[in-house]
């Protein structure tokens, strides 16, 4: 078969049963054929990584420093055909599969500089005469779960600190697009990653997913995905007594008071939670609105909304593209019947659509006269679909916006110095925007939530040696 991607195993591209990348702009498009691993490719990986661990935690920073610049330069070259593969086969416009892929090379050329930047510290003791130094090193192997929704940026940002850190790993993408982390490790293999260092295994949660958290060589697993699945991957580690990192859900809140701009606040709205087809943990699903601009901005943004393009991702003029799959799209269409079972008002969209090609084409939803203890207001839909609950002033806009069992991010849309200034301090996430959407944050600084959202140490930036390393401290009586 022409188009078959193997896994790459111990530094070999290994066949296995094979299984079709279906484009969801086009159905009948098959973007490739990716073999899946089994549960023994996956045990293979894991004591290839095990063994490779040694001398790959004792390499030379400039050569980690290296290959992850080789890759980052090579990603960057070719963000235009990395970009289109990602819109291919996840269903985001052309324009948001470039962005990605950019992040994606900026992520790998920031670790590539941490490389040459891993420092500790040289401390006196209490005892005269005693030296103290205290450092960190790598943990193992690391186990990496990623889902669908971010195909190149999550592997990106998982795999460059695992591996700018010393520590060796074992991938296993989401099922439904492998062909962005099949890419990766293509190209940090050919930027000289020596074998056993990377290990793509991909396929079925059930099987390759399950194997690796059964496995006591896997030192660390960092996970996004579902709440239940992160879960699951908590009581498996904790199992093993290894290091584990979860994101996973949101049900993220956008204020919007009297004193906001209403374009701001409207385009930060339909930013937040209808692009990139609201398949976003970031999402912003809760617009809380106070009383006395709520009917200009349900206006404003229900005709934002009609004048949004739903087609083909590669389409020119595309604003939205598919659903990822039929499941999802089941289950948005779900939530829009949940919704008005509830009593909740749907002032535009929810239909499903057909194009020229068949797809999963969904028009984003808007549901008014909601309220917070509304499934849609408390369960995380991960679509195109948004409601907005009424208040009556800031201080219970704050409190609807905090009640949530989830804590990712959240946003406020005021002129006002003092509301802003209290919110970011008093709202209840990890991550808080003004004026802007909740979704699209900044590739050097940390990511994560609260709550039920995130579990373990920040993603990203810096932060992730709080991860992705281990503290030693070292007493020298000279």
């Amino acid at each position: 078969m022409e188009d078959l991607h193997k896994n790459y195993i111990g530094g070999e591209w290994r066949e296995g049963e094979v299984a079709p990348n279906v484009n969801p702009s086009n159905t009948d498009h098959i973007v490739g054929h990716y073999a899946r691993a089994s549960a023994e490719d996956a045990k293979t990986a894991i004591a290839a990584a095990k063994d490779a661990f040694p001398a790959w935690s004792r390499s030379g920073i400039q050569q980690r420093h290296d290959i992850l610049k080789t890759a980052s330069d090579e990603i960057m070259d070719r963000r235009a055909e990395l970009g289109k593969l990602l819109a291919q086969e996840e269903g985001k416009t052309l324009a948001e599969g470039i962005g990605e892929t950019v992040r994606a090379g900026q992520i790998f050329d920031f670790f590539a500089g941490e490389c040459l930047r891993l420092a500790g510290e040289t401390i006196p003791s209490v005892r005269p005469g005693i030296g103290v130094e205290v450092t960190r090193e790598p943990l193992g192997v690391v186990g990496i779960i990623t889902p669908w929704n971010f195909p190149i940026a999550i592997p990106a940002w998982k795999i460059a600190p695992a591996l700018c850190f010393g520590n060796t790993v074992v991938i296993k993408p989401a099922d439904l697009v492998p062909g962005c982390s099949w890419a990766l490790v293509d190209i940090l293999n050919r930027a000289g990653l020596p074998e056993g260092v990377l290990n793509l295994v991909m396929g079925r949660g059930s099987v390759v997913g399950q194997t690796i958290l059964d496995s006591p060589d896997v030192a660390a697993i960092t996970f996004t995905g579902s709440v239940t699945t992160g879960k699951r991957v908590a009581e498996a580690s904790v199992q093993h007594m290894r290091k584990f990192q979860l994101e996973m859900g949101g049900k993220n809140p956008l204020v919007v008071l009297d004193d906001a701009d209403l374009g701001v606040a409207v385009e930060a709205s339909a930013n937040g939670a209808f692009f990139s087809t609201g398949q976003r943990c970031t999402a912003s699903s809760r617009l809380v609105v106070t009383d006395g601009i709520h009917d200009a901005f349900v206006d404003a943004l229900a005709e934002r909304m009609q004048a949004l393009v739903v087609d083909d991702a590669l389409k020119s003029g595309t604003h939205i593209g598919p659903v990822v799959d039929q499941t999802q799209l089941d289950q948005n269409q779900s939530y829009v019947g949940i919704g008005k079972d509830e009593g909740a008002t749907l002032r535009w969209g929810g239909d499903r659509l057909n194009r020229e090609t068949p797809g999963f084409f969904m028009q984003p939803a808007l549901f008014t006269d909601t309220k917070p203890d509304m499934r849609i207001n408390r369960e995380e839909i991960f679509g195109p679909v948004a409601s907005v609950i009424r208040v009556k002033d800031y201080e219970e806009a704050l409190a609807v916006a905090n009640d949530t069992e989830f804590g990712l991010t959240s946003g406020v849309c005021t002129t006002s110095l003092k509301h802003a200034t209290h919110f970011k301090r008093n709202s209840e996430a990890g991550m808080v925007m003004v004026n802007l959407p909740t979704a699209g944050v900044d590739y050097h600084v940390s990511f994560g939530g609260r709550k039920g959202s995130s579990y373990g140490p920040r993603e990203q930036g810096r932060y992730a040696a709080e991860f992705f390393t281990t503290v030693k401290t070292a007493y020298t009586l000279p």
